[in-house]
């Protein structure tokens, strides 16, 4: 692995940096994307469309899909600069959505589904978590029965990113009750207009919209719709979720949160004794933020070289996750009560209080920190189930 930029990286590196600080204005004054607000979400839509024209949106896809062929490091570059300014530098359907169809689509659904994700045109939700079936997916009960030429979906879920915003869902359900619980499923493609579905808000402790539960009733899903073969949808699943968590978005918005902390600290009057302690925690951070980026950087490099990384994205997950968390335990007890207001007497625009709330998730979200280290240990170490 190189631990350099070549020069043709580093150019590009300016490049995204250059055109974010110009054209995104959704962000002004916050590390982290607005979630829930019409004003956030029309922001981010409109930014979408112009990296869209760049064929940035789907940087990494190859030419004939309406991508740029860009290697994992050169994306993984993109998704750095992206995360540190708090842009929407991607959406579901073309960091996971699309690169799934690639794999396991047919070619008329790539030539359906493929062009609105590039055009920046569609926007998609994934149909994974239900209420008894989070950190053990394959439990799902969602069920999806076979009547002729369409399967009628009837079931619950939960947990779903802009359900509410969404135009499509990539969804599993369970075609075989009977198989044992991983072979029973399958994927679909599903219209978030088609009759049956409703859609009910979860708001967050952040005061944000960003989830909802969605509940099927007798919705009846074209045959052509099923991706994959049936009840092989854990394995399409198991592809989508290593897209999801392979990406540097875990560790990148620390280093902003980190530039943003220490100019905070260095307009305060600490104490000797307290200058010390402070100081030496952010170096610390500031060390643990290089080792999260190396991690997530180490991903992309395995998969330019031909390899499949699975464990590797797990542990630069779970390290980036579990960091982010620590650094917003930090900062808010750094800012002392002021810092859990949400008024314009907060201290850092709010950043605490964001921060601290939302890092609650990040070992939670695209897989819980236990499952992440039961796939270090099971398929990292080579431990026993156990």
């Amino acid at each position: 692995m190189h631990f350099k930029f070549t020069p043709e990286q580093e150019q590009f590196r300016h490049e995204v940096s250059a055109f974010v600080e110009a054209e995104w204005h959704g962000g002004e004054g916050e590390v982290l994307i607005g979630e829930g607000s019409d004003e956030a979400w029309h922001a981010e839509q409109a930014f979408r469309k112009k990296l869209a024209q760049r064929r940035w949106l789907t940087l990494a896809w190859p030419p004939e899909w309406g991508g740029c062929g860009a290697s994992p490091v050169q994306q993984t570059i993109y998704n750095e600069v992206m995360a540190y300014y708090g842009a929407p530098g991607a959406d579901m359907g073309a960091d996971r959505i699309g690169p799934t169809l690639m794999l396991f689509g047919t070619d008329q659904q790539k030539r359906e589904f493929l062009p609105g994700i590039v055009a920046g045109q569609s926007t998609w939700c994934q149909g994974f978590s239900e209420p008894n079936a989070g950190s053990d997916l394959a439990n799902l009960q969602t069920r999806a029965v076979e009547d002729g030429d369409y399967f009628i979906i009837n079931g619950q879920k939960i947990w779903i990113s802009n359900a509410h915003r969404a135009d499509l869902m990539f969804l599993l359900a369970r075609t075989d009750p009977e198989a044992p619980k991983h072979r029973g499923i399958s994927a679909f493609l599903v219209d978030m207009q088609t009759p049956g579905i409703k859609i009910a808000p979860l708001v967050n402790m952040a005061g944000g919209h960003g989830f909802s539960q969605v509940f099927f009733d007798n919705v009846r899903i074209p045959r052509e719709r099923l991706v994959g073969e049936k009840n092989q949808g854990w394995y399409v699943a198991t592809k989508t979720l290593d897209f999801e968590r392979s990406g540097i978005g875990r560790i990148a918005p620390a280093q902003r949160v980190l530039k943003e902390t220490i100019t905070f600290v260095r307009g305060q009057p600490l104490a000797e004794a307290q200058c010390y302690l402070v100081r030496t925690r952010l170096a610390e951070f500031a060390i643990e933020y290089e080792v999260g980026r190396l991690l997530a950087y180490h991903v992309a490099w395995l998969q330019e070289q031909g390899e499949v990384p699975n464990y590797e994205a797990s542990l630069a997950k779970t390290f980036g996750s579990e960091m982010q968390q620590r650094l917003a335990g930090f900062l808010i007890n750094l800012c002392g009560l002021y810092g859990q207001l949400t008024s314009a007497w907060a201290p850092l625009n709010l950043l605490a209080s964001e921060y601290y709330l939302k890092a609650a998730a990040f070992t939670i979200a695209a897989g819980t920190s236990e499952i992440q280290r039961n796939i270090i240990a099971t398929r990292g170490l080579g431990l026993p189930r156990g």
